[in-house]
């Protein structure tokens, strides 16, 4: 017996998860990527907002895609997480990743994202401070929000090619992955074993939390979102994602006091 389905009724959603389960056949599969698109159109239309204008939404969008196939291969129902939770961090890994792969940024903008950083410098000697953007935009020629949307497309490309190899290969130090850093604000093996055992306590203390506060936790500190999002992948309120969270600090203070 194959997984395709032969009813004419509609299959429940519990029903396209069995014969996923099952069989992992291209037709539950298809059904279920239909079912938890709406994450893939959050989670990218989030992210776009911080994009420049020339970074395609589709591109995004196929991004998010993959992020959300991979979830569903990778996922273990027998986990006690919800799809949605773990297919958001798939989807969001998943761009992240994708858009660190791609020089995104037009060469025009870096350019200027290089004089408004000439000009922010010598604004902060002149004036011995930092500069405004209505001061930098009035020194460059150019408009307020023009001098705030190359600041922001300048530090998101920065975030996002943090992990691309330099093509200088003169240099003394060569940025990138496989390459060493001088880190002149190394820790001491003591101050690293200190610093160790606190994680280590920490990580402790959270296991001790039960399930939300775990998650709230979680996705608050590591995935980074708000507590209108993290109310959305579990469902609940605004208002009791942050009760649980003061619940869940309050408690992490107890045990690590």
């Amino acid at each position: 017996m194959r997984g395709d389905f032969v009813s004419n009724s509609s299959p429940t959603i519990e029903e396209i998860w069995g014969n996923w389960v099952r069989y992992k056949d291209s037709a539950s599969a298809n059904q279920l990527v239909e079912h938890y698109l709406y994450l893939v159109h959050y989670h990218v239309q989030r992210i776009l907002v911080h994009l420049p204008k020339n970074v395609s939404k589709d591109d995004v969008n196929s991004l998010g895609l993959f992020g959300l196939y991979d979830a569903l291969h990778k996922f273990d129902p027998k986990r006690d997480l919800k799809f949605d939770t773990y297919a958001s961090f798939r989807i969001r890994g998943a761009v992240i990743d994708g858009l660190r792969k791609e020089d995104w940024l037009p060469r025009s903008i870096r350019e200027k994202a290089k004089k408004m950083e000439h000009a922010t410098q010598e604004l902060e000697q002149q004036f011995q401070r930092k500069p405004t953007p209505t001061e930098i935009a009035d020194y460059l020629g150019l408009r307020r929000q023009e001098v705030e949307e190359i600041t922001k497309d300048a530090i998101f490309a920065n975030l996002l090619s943090i992990e691309e190899k330099t093509t200088d290969y003169q240099d003394e130090f060569n940025e990138g992955i496989g390459y060493n850093l001088p880190d002149n604000k190394q820790l001491t093996p003591e101050e690293n074993i200190v610093t160790l055992e606190n994680y280590q306590e920490l990580a402790q203390s959270i296991h001790q939390l039960n399930e939300n506060e775990k998650l709230v936790i979680s996705l608050f500190y590591k995935e980074e979102l708000t507590f209108t999002e993290i109310g959305h992948v579990l469902t609940l309120t605004t208002s009791r994602i942050s009760q649980i969270h003061k619940q869940a600090i309050y408690k992490l203070k107890k045990f690590l006091a």
